[in-house]
């Protein structure tokens, strides 16, 4: 391998996401570009395969992109590197590393600590470390950058990324709302690229390839004259491959959006729509601010006139939220039709203010990443391991699309306790959330509907036969313990297709 003075890397939940960040700080290097590599890891990679593959190159400098996801893994890796090769200078960025930091093993390991957007500010870090002008601190405290003096990085996605990964793009940084659980509270608000300049480097990629782009914009719809625009590019070129990700705002949806989303065949986008929570109080304590009503209007209205992919968001153990609040605001969501909710467990992101209610509220939360809240003062631990087991079996079942004409049994009138009654069965025979395999699913909701929810066999078996595609035929005896996996990783579009089959 030839060698190269500086590695940018990070380690991916999956080779499915290609990150954004990298290609960033990698395009924004200047003069030192040509000395800069980018290679990025998974997290199922073992540690000390990492350390070989970065030194292979004989580095000077490695800089991480650190995450919630990957902090224990890279902790592991800069423990190792710095063992192996000391005189390899380490510096760590990404939000995981830009709050708490004297409380964090991996800060104390690394030579350098970039907080904040490093685009710019790890080029001039490495200027000042390769010419050993002088003496950086350790902790470097990056000013948000003027998004038109960055260099756009959408070229250095290369053919490979384009034919097999998600191709990650953003039109705006930022966000002007105040969610205390989301670190982008922090923002004071949202900043746009130039849009023109932003629409002729997606054209190339376009050009190139590239049908999948995942906007990482908090607030796609905040400016609506930039996002017809966008929506008018896609539309332009629209064809059976062109997906597009984007994360909305619930209760804005003017005219000139809905004039164009209508226009859209299935398939061809997703919306990421965070509802959180439905319950004015906990909204207001949290200073969320959301107006159900639009907000329920907006995704009736979505999922009843567009061929848009909904995938909603509500959020389990916020503080001043009990169980029977988080049912209410359930039932309230499933009533609308998405086709999918994902359900997550609060984290407490360092840095974000949501901190300020662990006293009162009796917040505990692991200490350990991903940081999930494991109790509050109104929904105590075991109730928290239901909820959580609920949220595994409701994206292993309703989620995936393949118990489309099964779940209306499920669910009934009372979708949040019919669920978890169902679920805590589950449970119960399996004591099992992962690798069960799909025969041994269908054989579970049988079992569970017909003894725990009470529903007539002939009707679950007609319901699974169609959802199954075939004549679906009970086994007999409960269902035996199994390794074999639900289903191979798969692309989120599998998904879709499922949901938009009759």
């Amino acid at each position: 391998m030839r060698p190269k003075d500086i590695i940018l890397t990070t380690l991916n939940a999956r080779y499915s996401h290609a990150a954004l960040g990298l290609r960033y700080l990698h395009a924004n290097m200047g003069k030192l570009v040509d000395r800069t590599l980018v290679i990025e890891f998974t997290i199922d990679q073992r540690s000390n395969d990492i350390v070989e593959s970065l030194l292979q190159y004989n580095p000077k400098i490695v800089g991480f992109g650190v995450y919630i996801w990957n902090v224990e893994l890279t902790t592991k890796v800069i423990a190792q590197l710095k063992l192996i090769a000391p005189t390899v200078t380490i510096v760590v960025g990404g939000p995981e590393v830009s709050y708490e930091l004297d409380v964090q093993e991996i800060v104390a390991l690394s030579d350098h600590v970039i907080t904040g957007m490093a685009d710019l500010e790890f080029a001039a870090l490495c200027n000042k470390l390769l010419q050993k002008s002088e003496a950086p601190s350790k902790v470097v405290t990056a000013p948000n950058p003027k998004l038109q003096s960055l260099a756009l990085p959408y070229a250095l996605y290369s053919s490979d990324d384009i034919k097999n990964r998600f191709i990650y793009v953003e039109a705006s940084r930022g966000c002007p709302f105040k969610c205390e659980f989301c670190l982008s509270s922090l923002d004071k608000t949202a900043w746009m690229f130039d849009l023109d300049r932003f629409l002729t480097e997606l054209d190339s990629l376009y050009k190139r390839g590239a049908r999948h782009f995942r906007f990482v914009d908090r607030t796609f719809n905040l400016k609506t004259r930039n996002s017809v625009r966008i929506l008018e590019f896609f539309l332009k070129r629209l064809d059976d491959r062109l997906f597009a990700h984007f994360e909305v705002i619930p209760d804005h949806l003017p005219e000139p959006l809905k004039s164009l989303l209508i226009q859209f065949p299935p398939g061809s986008l997703q919306f990421e729509i965070g509802i959180q929570t439905f319950d004015p109080e906990v909204q207001s304590l949290i200073n969320r601010k959301q107006d159900n009503d639009k907000a329920m209007e907006n995704i009736a209205w979505i999922r009843t006139h567009t061929n848009a992919h909904i995938h909603a968001d509500l959020i389990i153990g916020l503080p001043g939220e009990d169980l029977g609040g988080f049912a209410l605001g359930f039932n309230r969501l499933v009533s609308l039709g998405p086709h999918e909710i994902q359900l997550g467990i609060l984290k407490r992101l360092r840095g974000s203010p949501i901190i300020r209610h662990t006293i009162e509220h009796g917040m505990n939360y692991n200490p350990d990443p991903p940081y999930n809240v494991l109790s509050t003062n109104l929904i105590d631990f075991k109730s928290m391991q239901r909820m959580n087991r609920f949220a595994r079996y409701w994206d292993l079942i309703a989620n995936s699309g393949r118990f489309k004409n099964s779940i209306p049994l499920i669910l009934g009138a009372d979708p949040f306790n019919r669920f978890l009654l169902l679920a805590d069965w589950i449970y119960a025979t399996t004591r099992q959330t992962h690798r069960i395999a799909l025969h041994r699913l269908f054989d579970l909701l049988y079992l569970g509907l017909t003894s725990e929810l009470h529903v007539d066999k002939a009707l679950v078996v007609d319901r699974l036969s169609k959802d199954l595609g075939g004549t679906y035929t009970p086994s007999k005896g409960p269902p035996t313990t199994s390794n074999e996996p639900a289903h191979p990783t798969r692309k989120r579009e599998a998904r879709q297709i499922r949901h938009n089959l009759p």
